[in-house]
């Protein structure tokens, strides 16, 4: 069997070249030097990330951000698929293009989109679907990035209603999906451009839109600048970066991005026994309910009597979080925190517990959510080929001396 390490250069040569490159492709990637990996690394304009690659950029935000309800830009993940990302983008030549099944093909500049529709704005939580990956080593470790808890975060997203540029150019009767397309390429040609493709009934009638900001800024390049798609409640493959091309379509799409990557099982758990392929499945839509320790961080040493204070994020798909519970012994008992301030249903809710121990000894803090629909986030998480939707229980330890 394949050691940790091992698995883990595997793993990050996949990322390096994209989710679809081949074996001989792989082979010819030179050895990543995986000392003290993954590292934390500073980009321009960002906080320190921990880092699982550079080409392209797979960078965690690290567990402390989590104790508060918004996630400052400087310190949000970053994921892209391909390696030939945008670095800079001139608006002067930047258009954005919405062609297809429409009455008018449509160019439009970034002050074109900013003045003709109006603006709107909501927090909502983008979330990596493999986020939380790692954790599924316990059960059988899942192929792909082994990310933490932070391939996710909280923004104030501003921009515009999809449904307001898709009804400019002209929606035609007989459009079944509205396809979108970013600036990132592949290294090979052999490697498709990322494109994927929504219902039209989403994309009119639900709370999409394009952004130009997040958290009252322009939006980092990392992170998607000029404009990104906005899909509120689900993973964020479907929040296209540098959105360039909107392909409205009387047809689904059919590439590898929609039917291959980024599938579940085709069932309520979204899970199968460990190792086996699902006999059916699903593309990844919803995010589930999940919540999360930001603070202390764990192994924290306290002094018997001391008091300190628990906090972290819960959030779900768009019901709303309706309580978390604690636990300070294995799971046994359950005591409810108190929420924070309710930012809309996209978003984190903050929650908090003042802890102040009587024993010495180790302390297991369990934290789990439940959202306003009554689903309850599970002590395990079923497993999944792609380590996809974890969404187990968060655990720290405290030291009390």
């Amino acid at each position: 069997m394949s050691s940790r390490r091992e698995f883990l250069k595997s793993s990050l040569l996949l990322a390096v070249a994209g989710l679809t490159m081949k074996k001989s492709f792989a082979e010819d990637i030179p050895s990543i030097d995986l000392q003290d990996y993954p590292r934390t690394v500073k980009y321009p304009g960002k906080a320190d990330l921990i880092m699982y690659s550079d080409r392209p950029p797979l960078l965690e935000t690290p567990r402390s951000y989590f104790s508060k309800a918004v996630t400052p830009n400087e310190a949000f993940f970053v994921r892209w698929h391909l390696s030939n990302i945008p670095t800079e983008v001139d608006l002067k030549e930047w258009r954005l293009t919405i062609t297809g099944n429409v009455n008018k093909t449509v160019s439009l500049t970034l002050d074109e989109i900013k003045s003709l529709f109006e603006p709107v704005s909501y927090y909502a939580v983008l979330q990596c679907s493999g986020n939380g990956r790692s954790f599924f080593e316990k059960q059988q470790t899942a192929l792909g990035i082994q990310w933490k808890h932070g391939a996710m975060g909280n923004a104030l997203w501003m921009g515009v209603r999809l449904a307001d540029v898709l009804n400019y150019a002209g929606v035609k009767w007989d459009t079944l999906e509205v396809a979108f397309k970013g600036l990132d390429k592949a290294p090979y040609p052999q490697t498709p451009d990322v494109e994927r493709s929504l219902p039209i009934d989403k994309c009119l009638y639900e709370d999409l839109i394009l952004a130009y900001e997040m958290n009252g800024e322009p939006l980092h390049i990392l992170n998607g600048f000029p404009l990104r798609l906005i899909v509120p409640g689900w993973y964020a493959t479907h929040w296209i970066k540098s959105v360039t091309t909107i392909t409205v379509l009387n047809q689904e799409l059919k590439n590898f991005w929609m039917e291959e990557a980024y599938h579940i099982p085709d069932n309520a758990c979204h899970c199968v026994p460990i190792g086996q392929k699902p006999s059916k499945t699903r593309i990844i839509t919803q995010m589930n309910v999940k919540s999360v320790i930001g603070t202390p961080e764990d192994n924290t040493v306290v002094k018997l009597g001391q008091t300190i204070k628990i906090a972290g994020v819960a959030f779900d798909q768009g019901y709303g979080i309706q309580d978390v519970l604690i636990s300070f012994d294995g799971g046994k008992s359950w005591k409810p925190t108190c929420l924070g301030p309710d930012l809309g249903r996209y978003s984190f809710r903050e929650w908090y517990y003042y802890f102040r121990p009587t024993t010495k000894g180790e302390v297991k803090v369990m934290v789990r959510a439940i959202n306003k629909n009554g689903e309850t986030q599970p002590i395990e998480a079923g497993w999944n080929p792609g380590g996809y939707m974890w969404n187990g229980i968060d655990t720290i330890k405290i030291n009390v001396v």
